[in-house]
């Protein structure tokens, strides 16, 4: 059953703690101090959302305060693909994106589907209605949310359906939506025409007549990134609202539009770096400064020392766990910039040149999946701090319905055999 009716609203710090390993390359068509800047700004809202993640985390609220800091900040204004005074290329965004989910992974991927979805208008759309949409997004700081789907199973496609009027269409359906169901600005989805068959992806707005939110109860992690399920009953759509068609299969995708599924996928990937980077910073700092007992009759009785950790055992295990996030973080870092260059070639992309990028990906999201799992594991058995369990939550509820397994094959087969498409994830 529908709940209630969706509005738009408009509305210990990890600072020191990272272990980026950046090429220090800057993004293109952007200066220094403008890439810089918004860095910076990341690393603030960070230390922001760091400051209060524990009691945040355990109330799990609907995400409209984080969507308020997002807004107030202008990362929502700057995650928008790059065009004339507005937006940022793709390793800019991802490092935003990285930077603010290691203080909280919720708030990264909501920033992660946000960005991915502001590119949707590119990989469905003209030039010129992406251009607008684009445009739109940055003067209004639209928050983006929806979902635009892999075919199901059966071959039946998405579960929406797009009823054609002599303008328009009636979108009806219901979807279940990762991030910010009840405070996004914009929906994006993908629906059956109910005459023809096609796909279209469309933009909806919240707060419309006929669109109905539900949010997610008690989630076992990424409580505050704002999952729900969204409800259309015979919303009017009209023409201006169709981003574009969207093909059934990889055979009938061109080579840009072949990016949308691994771009998100390899958005996401950052926010799960963000949550090994984050639990391993946590648990460092307590580590560092865990009260040591003075050796008997060197002090009054209950002194202590405040004195860094020197067990070899923990030394090792603090080594081996860093090298597992390092290793991550150039994997990923590898596969951002074979995207960004790809996302810089636009529609003259070469038709062989998306498989690439797609395996970089999914290669990409098993080593960090696996790296994500094992450090936010591992680091509840090094580290006694409040709250550091909500890594080990978050990751498994990110990782969850993304098998490694399944990415492996994709893998193997575009190895062993030169496949062109890798299979997309609904995500």
């Amino acid at each position: 059953m529908p709940a209630t009716p969706a509005t738009a609203t408009a509305t210990g710090p990890v600072t020191g703690t990272r272990l980026h390993t950046g090429t220090g390359r800057q993004p293109a068509g952007h200066h220094d101090g403008g890439h810089a800047a918004l860095l910076r700004t990341a690393r603030e809202v960070a230390d922001d959302l760091a400051a209060d993640a524990v009691p945040r985390d355990r109330a799990g609220l609907p995400p409209a305060d984080e969507a308020a800091r997002l807004r107030e900040a202008g990362l929502l204004t700057a995650l928008v693909p790059p065009g004339g005074a507005y937006g940022v290329d793709w390793r800019t965004g991802c490092a935003i994106v990285r930077e603010v989910a290691t203080a909280d992974s919720s708030v990264g991927e909501l920033l992660a589907r946000h960005y991915a979805h502001t590119w949707n208008g590119r990989f469905y759309g003209t030039a010129q209605r992406a251009t607008t949409l684009e445009r739109d997004t940055a003067r209004r700081q639209w928050l983006w949310a929806g979902g635009v789907h892999s075919p199901a199973p059966d071959g039946c496609g998405p579960g929406l359906t797009l009823t054609p009027l002599d303008s328009g269409y009636l979108l009806d359906g219901r979807l279940s939506v990762d991030t910010a169901v009840t405070v996004a600005d914009q929906f994006v989805v993908d629906a059956v025409c109910a005459v023809t068959g096609d796909l279209l992806v469309v933009r909806v707005r919240p707060g419309r007549p006929g669109v109905f939110v539900e949010p997610a109860r008690d989630r076992l992690g990424q409580r505050l990134a704002g999952a729900g399920t969204v409800a259309f009953d015979r919303v009017t759509v009209a023409p201006a609202q169709v981003l574009g068609p969207r093909p059934y299969d990889a055979e009938s995708t061109g080579p840009f539009t072949a990016l949308a599924d691994p771009a998100l996928r390899l958005a996401l990937c950052h926010v799960g770096l963000g949550i090994a980077e984050g639990a391993l910073a946590e648990a460092r700092d307590t580590s560092r400064n865990v009260l040591v007992p003075r050796l008997p009759g060197t002090a009054g009785p209950g002194a202590h020392d405040r004195l860094p950790a020197k067990d070899p055992d923990l030394l090792l295990a603090y080594g081996e766990l860093a090298s597992a996030a390092r290793t991550a973080a150039v994997v990923v870092e590898r596969a951002t910039e074979t995207m960004a260059r790809a996302l810089e070639v636009g529609p003259h992309l070469d038709v062989d040149e998306p498989a690439d990028v797609a395996a970089l990906v999914a290669t990409a999201e098993t080593v960090t999946a696996t790296a994500a799992l094992h450090i936010t594991t591992r680091v509840l058995e090094l580290a006694d701090a409040p709250g550091l369990d909500r890594f080990w939550r978050n990751a498994r509820v990110l990782t969850a319905h993304r098998s490694t397994a399944h990415r492996l094959r994709d893998i193997g087969e575009h190895y062993l055999n030169g496949t062109h498409r890798l299979a997309a994830a609904s995500l």
